[in-house]
C-alpha cells in the first residue's frame, strides 16, 4: 500500500474513531503511518483527504444499508407494512453503523456553515432520497417525479429526526412498529 492509499484508510478510521470536526492531521498521519508532509504532497490539505475518505466511506456504507434495506414482504403487503419492515431494519444500521450515523449529523452542521461542502455533498442527498423513494413506495418507477419527491424526502427529514432522537437516548429510541403506529395515529387511519 503506498502513502496515498495509507492516507485514506488512516482518515477513515479517524472518522470512524474521532468524526470529522476532531480528526486532526497528526491523528491521520498517525494512523497511516506516514509523515505529515504526505498529506499535502498527496491531498494539498487535510480537509481533502478528510472529504475523499468520507465520500468513500460513505458510498462503502450506502452499498451496505441498500442490500440490507432489501425488505422482505410480501408482494400483496401495503405500505404500512413495508413502513414498518423498512424502518426496522434503518434502526437496527443505526447501531451496527453507529459512528457513521453520527458523523452524519456532525456533517449537518459543517454542511449550513460551508458552501462549498455543501455542494460536494448535495448530490448524494438527491441520490439517497431517491433511493429512499423506492423504500417508500415499493416500485418508485410507477410513481411520478413529484410523488418520488415526496416521499423520499419524507423518508429523509424523518431518518434525520429518528437518529438524532437515537444517538441522544438509545434506550427509548423507537422502533419500527412504534413508527408505524405513530404514522398511522398521525394520518388518522386505524388499521
Amino acid at each position: 500500500m503506498g502513502n496515498r492509499e495509507a492516507l485514506l484508510a488512516g482518515a477513515r478510521k479517524c472518522l470512524l474513531e474521532k468524526g470529522y470536526a476532531r480528526t486532526t492531521a497528526r491523528d491521520i498521519a498517525g494512523a497511516a503511518g506516514v509523515s505529515l508532509a504526505a498529506i499535502g504532497y498527496h491531498f494539498k490539505s487535510t480537509q481533502a483527504l478528510l472529504n475523499e475518505a468520507l465520500a468513500e466511506t460513505m458510498a462503502e456504507w450506502g452499498d451496505r444499508l441498500e442490500e440490507s434495506l432489501a425488505v422482505d414482504v410480501s408482494a400483496d403487503a401495503g405500505p404500512l407494512a413495508r413502513f414498518e419492515a423498512a424502518w426496522t431494519r434503518i434502526l437496527a444500521s443505526f447501531e451496527a453503523d453507529r459512528p457513521l450515523w453520527a458523523t452524519q449529523l456532525e456533517l449537518l452542521g459543517r454542511i449550513a456553515a460551508d458552501d462549498g461542502f455543501k455542494e460536494q455533498f448535495a448530490g448524494g442527498v438527491r441520490e439517497a432520497r431517491m433511493g429512499m423513494a423506492s423504500l417508500a413506495l415499493g416500485d418508485a418507477s410507477q410513481a411520478g417525479e413529484r410523488e418520488s419527491w415526496l416521499a423520499g424526502s419524507f423518508y429523509q427529514a424523518l431518518l434525520t429526526g429518528v437518529l438524532a432522537q437515537y444517538l441522544m437516548d438509545p434506550e427509548n429510541a423507537l422502533s419500527g412498529a412504534d413508527l408505524a403506529e405513530a404514522l398511522r395515529l398521525v394520518a388518522g387511519r386505524p388499521e
